[in-house]
């Protein structure tokens, strides 16, 4: 796992910052919350790839595969915070995954294209965060957080050889866009405590 985990460091920008740290173990109730909301749109969004591109075989299979072990990924927070008393409800989404989706181009090729990146990046800051919180959690929680790097850490890598096959070859320039973006989104002070959020101070 720690090459998986050394190849993520190496793909996103920047480390979470301390503060997000700080923050989330302040707010362990409120990040169990989204996280399992996190999970719940990661299905969502596999399964509206799964019903818009019908025809590519690849993708079907890899996002069927990804939507299953999100939803029981869903159920296993919930199953947590069932036994913490902590009650599952709606949030307002973090300000990330909008703005990773503000560029995605309008129009096919380019537009499957840069959903799929989007969807990498996504996945390999979730598991960049879920390995940095680890250490700072109680042994159940660190535990399920460490079950969860190698599936989260295959879903980016599947994202991203998804969107190399649907542009015909490298998507370096694209995904140098997005991350450049990424990077604001997790250095920049937040206003309010989510699992992709940036810092609250």
């Amino acid at each position: 796992m720690n090459d998986a985990l050394q190849e993520i460091h190496d793909f996103l920008p920047c480390r979470t910052p301390q503060q997000w740290i700080d923050n989330a173990l302040a707010n362990q109730g409120l990040m169990l919350i989204d996280h399992a909301h996190c999970e719940k749109k990661a299905a969502s969004t596999a399964l509206s790839l799964m019903y818009r591109y019908v025809d590519n075989t690849d993708l079907l299979n890899k996002m069927s595969r990804l939507a299953r072990e999100e939803l029981r990924h869903f159920e296993q927070v919930l199953a947590i915070m069932k036994k913490r008393g902590v009650q599952y409800d709606h949030l307002t989404p973090a300000r990330y995954a909008a703005g990773l989706r503000q560029e995605v181009r309008s129009e096919d090729p380019g537009r499957l294209v840069d959903v799929l990146i989007v969807g990498a990046i996504i996945e390999a800051r979730s598991c960049e965060r879920f390995a940095a919180l680890a250490p700072h959690l109680d042994d159940k929680l660190t535990d399920f957080y460490n079950s969860l790097l190698k599936s989260e850490a295959r879903h980016y890598q599947d994202y991203l050889k998804l969107a190399e096959q649907a542009n015909g070859g490298p998507v370096t320039d694209r995904v140098q866009t997005f991350l450049a973006i990424e990077h604001g989104l997790i250095i920049e002070p937040d206003t309010e405590f989510r699992f992709h959020s940036g810092p609250v101070h």
